[in-house]
């Protein structure tokens, strides 16, 4: 068993457990104690068979690409009427305890299968899986920890039994956000590439065109313009207008430099795909800094869209999830160039709408997401919001592409002295 995994089974008693039942946000909380004691209600209504798989392996490359298809895995291995639902389990307050799985109930007529396959799935380094049983009155579960080995049948290690757990005033999720979902310095996202350049080749290539100077401490000419905003919002049509307006330079985040490798960052799990992009707003830092030296600079997204859907995206439910406003995770990266102006256009959502189908042109998975999950959305939208370092100053983009325009460009006069 790995390393990792065997210094979690010393702290296996005192961590926590949240399974997510829905979209909307519902958890069941749940610890874990060495006596018997009445299981939470939430969990004395489950009727099923229940199982947990959680990765937990040292690589967190390798566990964070294992995760990434363990749901596939599992749906195609398992019995159809398995139910999977994603849990995590953590130490409270204790900064990257978090580990992720699924939560598994078994309607099936297959018990022996489902426990085969997670059987097979409990030998891999990167995996720790654990039965749940009810007790003869309903009240009462235990979880039972598997452990095993090449040369043996998975057996149980340890019980625990199944109590309730005091409500956490963050999601779970928050504890392994930085430098994972958002990263906060250059050197740590140049850090995941570097170790994933033996199974993703391309790392290398984007890893060469990251400049080694820091950006942070140029004192541009000129000052730097981000106009940020939902797909639809008008961001296109505004930041042409202002360049046009201002003689200004027109960059886009990420640098069209990337996009030869886009499609393959897309398809990796978050930790990878988030690392590639943070890696894009550093070399939209150094072109804004070159640039500025000539004329004023217009950047199409930034940090700002980096940081929002990356934090939404980790937490579920509603926007109460998020980390709370004045986190140090809405902070802006110390080594990154800081706007001198950032502009968040807002737009009615049905309008908005309109607009997207009007295009007829393809969309990101995330920004699919916006139009089907409303609570996604009011996230995105709340964490743009609060990143600071600058903040974003609001702009309803409703009205006229013109009006948009000059109420803009009163802005620029305000703020950057133009």
């Amino acid at each position: 068993m790995a390393k990792r995994s065997m210094s979690l089974l010393g702290q296996w008693s005192s961590r926590v457990f949240s399974i997510d039942l829905d979209k909307r946000g519902a958890l069941l909380n749940f610890a874990l104690t060495e006596k018997p004691q009445q299981a939470p209600e939430k969990f004395r209504n489950i009727q099923e068979r229940c199982y947990s798989v959680l990765v937990c392996g040292d690589n967190r490359i390798q566990s964070a690409r294992f995760y990434w298809g363990l749901e596939d895995l599992l749906r195609n291995e398992l019995p159809a009427e398995c139910e999977l639902l994603p849990v995590s389990s953590y130490l409270p307050h204790v900064k990257d305890s978090l580990i992720r799985g699924y939560f598994l109930k078994d309607a099936s007529e297959c018990p022996s299968l489902t426990r085969r396959v997670l059987g097979a799935l409990g030998l891999s380094e990167h995996v720790q899986v654990c039965s749940y049983l009810r007790g003869p009155d309903g009240g009462r579960w235990s979880q039972q920890l598997w452990s095993g080995s090449e040369n043996q049948n998975m057996d149980v290690s340890k019980t625990c039994y199944v109590v309730p757990s005091e409500e956490a005033n963050y999601h779970p999720s928050v504890l392994n956000m930085e430098n994972s979902d958002v990263f906060y310095c250059r050197a740590e996202a140049c850090k995941v590439l570097q170790e994933s350049c033996d199974i993703i080749p391309e790392s290398r290539a984007v890893l060469e065109l990251v400049g080694k100077t820091d950006a942070s401490r140029h004192s541009p000419d000129s000052p730097l313009v981000v106009i940020e905003g939902l797909d639809a919002t008008g961001k296109t049509t505004l930041t042409e207008s202002l360049r046009e307006a201002l003689g200004a330079r027109l960059l886009r985040s990420p640098p069209q430099c990337l996009s030869p490798w886009r499609a393959v960052f897309d398809r990796e799990p978050p930790l990878i795909r988030r690392a590639f992009y943070a890696l894009g707003n550093y070399i939209t830092a150094e072109q804004m800094g070159q640039e500025a030296s000539q004329a004023p600079v217009i950047v199409d997204r930034y940090w700002h869209s980096t940081a929002s859907y990356a934090i939404a995206t980790a937490v579920s439910g509603p926007v109460s999830s998020l980390p709370p406003e004045g986190s140090p995770l809405y902070r802006w990266p110390p080594d990154l160039l800081q706007p001198s102006l950032v502009v968040l256009l807002t737009l009615d959502p049905q309008e908005r709408k309109r607009r997207l189908e009007a295009r007829g042109q393809g969309q990101t998975d995330e920004e699919q997401e916006l139009d089907h999950n409303l609570l996604f959305r009011l996230r995105v939208e709340e964490a743009y919001r609060r990143v600071r370092g600058p903040a974003c100053v609001v702009v309803d983009a409703g009205p006229s592409a013109d009006k948009v325009l000059q109420q803009v460009l009163l802005l620029i006069k305000e703020h950057c002295r133009l």
